[in-house]
């Protein structure tokens, strides 16, 4: 039976879709298998209610378990109406929303069962790029179907009963539930960085709700809305969100709506959804502080990359490059993440974060908001990998390295010296000024014209259109 005290299959999209909208397909269909007397049980729908209806106007393909049928497990006939569901999301490009409460594979149908998810996986890698697909867990999710969140572009998760797991945590040596729980969604956000947003059941709802609106149906589809903010929006407090720049890209939003995703997971990236004029742009930026709902400093971080910040930030550029999602980067860095921890992945976590800004056509813009120091500030979208224009606010500092330390290594024997050519150094070679005059920033700006700047950007670059080497795909 379902954890989420049996709300049912059928009200979940009820509450998912637009009223009256929702369609469903294979209604009739029951389980074939007859083995171990599956035939003694009644399978309606075989546990998975399937079909479409639309958001906010929008045509989505959705499927939902019913998790008191046979738990909600996947067997031959269940694992079928999903596949269906996913052909036809391709002929027509819509998103497919999986509302998943199961108890795994149907040990009754064993091969057939396998097959099944066999099936199901294929037809998530080929809509992979081509329409977007969401999972949101509000049961159980265990073994093979913990594949299906991954595979899917974004995963939401009930905060309290759902359960995501490969091993359930009483399987990993040396570990059991009581004393780490590693199947709930604070785990699979903050650890593991597999969910995008926790929440209640209703909540979970109205963001999916929310995301499917600001993301286009598919790969060849547009992200348009009406704008009524003012496109030449000034603001006054920007410059005091340069630490937490969720607060930031907020700020410069149409309205000020920002969709934060993984948000609990690898807090000194921030990766998101906004809209500038009414298209939607993807938003990539570093951070250094987290203020919480009450504005007070919840947390802190240097002012560097980190392998879990990087590979967060290089998925969802790859995104937003499938689906012709323009990106904007906010740079704020000086250098690695330096533990030993850190250092083990370092270097190919760095490798993904340049390769997605490198790899990807689509318009991108960039600000230089604070530090800008060494091959960190070039792995962040820097015009040297391809930003199409890059901005500075006026107090940035842009260079191989904070002009003290470099006064200190150049006159390590002439310490007198060290403050007179530090200052030297800051002007000369880290100051935002010096690097507009080598061409490496397009313009300097004050942090209040921040909106109007990157509009401008992004209004000039919509019909962009870059030729690549011809190949099959990379391999970084």
């Amino acid at each position: 039976m379902s954890n989420t005290a049996q709300v049912s299959a059928s009200k979940r999209i009820e509450a998912l879709l637009d009223d009256n909208s929702f369609v469903e397909i294979g209604g009739f269909v029951t389980a074939r298998n007859t083995d171990f007397n599956l035939s003694d049980n009644a399978t309606p729908a075989d546990g998975v209610i399937t079909g479409y209806g639309v958001i906010n106007g929008s045509l989505v393909y959705v499927y939902s378990q019913d998790a008191t049928v046979l738990g909600g497990s996947i067997g031959e006939m269940h694992a079928k109406k999903i596949a269906n569901l996913y052909d036809l999301a391709l002929k027509m490009g819509a998103p497919v929303i999986g509302l998943v409460d199961c108890a795994g594979l149907r040990l009754q149908e064993a091969t057939d069962a396998l097959n099944g998810f066999g099936q199901i996986y294929l037809k998530q890698v080929q809509a992979s790029g081509v329409v977007p697909q969401i999972t949101a867990i509000f049961g159980t999710c265990g073994g093979g179907m913990a594949v299906v969140p991954t595979l899917t572009d974004f995963t939401f998760m009930e905060e309290k009963s759902a359960k995501l797991f490969v091993n359930s945590p009483n399987a990993l040596d040396g570990n059991y539930t009581a004393k780490l729980d590693t199947a709930t969604a604070k785990f699979q956000s903050e650890e593991a960085g597999i969910v995008d947003v926790v929440g209640e059941e209703a909540e979970i709802i109205d963001k999916i709700r929310e995301l499917v609106s600001i993301l286009p149906a598919n790969n060849e589809d547009g992200a348009f809305d009406e704008c009524n903010d003012d496109l030449n929006r000034v603001s006054d407090t920007i410059a005091n969100a340069v630490g937490d720049t969720s607060i930031a890209l907020a700020d410069i939003a149409d309205n000020n709506v920002f969709f934060e995703v993984k948000k609990a997971y690898a807090k000194d990236m921030v990766t998101g959804f906004m809209r500038l004029n009414g298209v939607t742009v993807g938003a990539v930026a570093n951070r250094t502080v987290v203020y919480d709902d009450e504005m007070k400093e919840a947390a802190k971080f240097d002012a560097v990359l980190s392998p879990e910040g990087c590979e967060k930030a290089a998925e969802f550029i790859n995104f937003c490059d499938s689906f012709n999602i323009p990106v904007l980067s906010l740079t704020n860095v000086k250098g690695y993440k330096a533990t030993v921890d850190a250092e083990k992945n370092m270097a190919k976590a760095a490798a993904k974060l340049t390769y997605a800004f490198a790899n990807a056509t689509v318009p991108k813009v960039n600000v230089i908001i604070g530090e800008a120091f060494g091959s960190a500030y070039v792995a962040m979208n820097s015009k040297a990998i391809g930003a199409d224009m890059t901005y500075a606010w006026s107090n940035a500092s842009i260079g191989m390295m904070d002009s003290n330390m470099a006064a200190k290594i150049m006159y390590a024997d002439k310490p007198e010296l060290i403050a007179q050519k530090a200052s030297e150094y800051a002007a000369l070679q880290s100051s935002a000024i010096a690097a507009a005059k080598r061409g490496y920033v397009d313009a300097v700006i004050e942090p209040a014209d921040t909106r109007k700047y990157v509009i401008g950007a992004f209004e000039m670059l919509f019909t962009k259109k870059e030729d690549r080497p011809s190949k099959k795909h990379g391999t970084v």
